[in-house]
């Protein structure tokens, strides 16, 4: 069919950019070096803090999400080092597998991508550990392939339960500005984030925030860094400015985007999407579905998976929702491909917004012949229609 009106983009990201944030990007490049940029700089750079939930720096990267997890690794850890991962799902497994290429050991415990990391077992591999030969402990809190978030501030307090010094990596991408997350309060050494998720903003920037420990581990660090380097990084924002061409206008997108949070106030937007996720979830399960995670403590705020029946292609429905009703949806990733598909209900949205995006799956569901209660919507709808 031929496409009119709005698309509906409901993958979990990229996401939704918002009219108010197109238009300030829009506004005219002016000089990186001059004092105008500067005010931007020092602007964004101290406005981004309480979204991670942090009085130290946030260390900001033209580059995507991978940039910054390789940054997090390069700046902390040396060639041969052991770090530990956990596979909660597909971006799990990529980040482990660039620690590798990168030169250092991994271990790395399985899972089966509908749970998130046990802290019993971070605390049994690092009180194993007697040597300390772990540096660091990889998690990601909330992953985008599967809709699980892993319980952060339950890995820390494992973690110091055995006083074991390891560092403490943890990848925000899909969690940042939807889920509540705090890297002071939580221990975390190294937060890595993206932009486009939500944050609410085209895909281009990516975030460390560093913890006094990891700045520390940094001076002693081995491994090969130059762009991705802290220190030339952190001594240009003291100034407002950056040691490379910084990306202007996605700056001024992120300062309107971190305005937009600031307005609505953190507590409300993490409430929101706990309230979407919950409708989502009513939705899912009155249509006659599974929802992919497994653990009623670690269902995201940001997306859910949904398993589709056996004999059927979740690929295939989700082309069905594409051509009859103008909307994407996530598709299964690595070993989900073809079993799953994904409802992302993060950054800029509304009740409205996810009450026609329930009904394109729904309508999609039926075209595409899988058995579903067809009234399972309305379970969403009634929790829609409360605070």
């Amino acid at each position: 069919m031929t496409p009119t009106g709005r698309h509906f983009l409901q993958i979990p990201g990229p996401t939704n950019t918002p009219d108010r944030v197109l238009r300030a990007m829009a506004a005219p490049t002016i000089d990186h070096r001059g004092p105008q940029f500067a005010e931007l700089g020092l602007a964004v750079l101290e406005a981004l803090k309480p979204v991670f939930g942090t009085t130290q720096p946030v260390v900001i990267y033209p580059a995507s999400g991978t940039g910054a997890w390789e940054a997090a690794l390069v700046n902390t850890l040396s060639p041969g080092d052991t770090v530990v991962c956990f596979e909660t799902g597909h971006f799990a497994t990529l980040w482990q597998e660039m620690a590798r290429r990168l030169g250092l050991e991994v271990d790395f415990v399985p899972g089966d991508w509908r749970h998130g990391v046990d802290p019993e077992a971070v605390a049994d591999k690092l009180r194993n550990d007697p040597g300390h030969r772990i540096k660091a402990v990889l998690v990601v809190h909330n992953e985008t392939s599967t809709g699980v978030t892993s319980r952060i501030a339950e890995i820390r307090q494992a973690i110091d339960s055995t006083g074991h010094p390891a560092l403490l990596l943890v990848d925000t991408i899909s969690s940042l500005g939807s889920i509540e997350y705090q890297h002071d309060a939580w221990g975390v050494d190294v937060t890595v984030a993206g932009s486009q998720k939500g944050l609410m903003l085209p895909p281009g920037l990516s975030f460390n925030a560093i913890s006094q420990k990891a700045l520390e581990a940094s001076k002693t660090a081995r491994l090969r860094r130059s762009f991705w380097d802290w220190q030339p990084i952190l001594e240009a924002n003291q100034r407002g400015f950056f040691p490379y061409t910084p990306a202007t206008n996605l700056l001024y997108g992120l300062r309107e985007a971190l305005r937009m949070l600031d307005e609505e106030g953190l507590a409300n937007v993490y409430a929101r999407h706990r309230r979407h996720a919950e409708a989502t979830r009513l939705a899912v399960r009155g249509w006659g579905l599974e929802v992919l995670c497994a653990d009623e403590r670690e269902h995201s705020g940001s997306l859910t998976a949904v398993v589709v029946p056996d004999g059927y292609d979740a690929d295939k429905i989700r082309a069905v929702i594409l051509d009859r009703y103008n909307m994407s949806l996530g598709a299964g990733l690595g070993k989900l491909a073809g079993k799953i598909f994904r409802i992302g209900h993060l950054g800029d949205f509304n009740d409205l917004m996810l009450a026609g995006t329930l009904a394109g799956v729904q309508m999609g569901l039926v075209a595409a012949g899988v058995p579903i209660d067809a009234t399972g919507i309305n379970a969403a709808l009634d929790r829609l229609q409360r605070p």
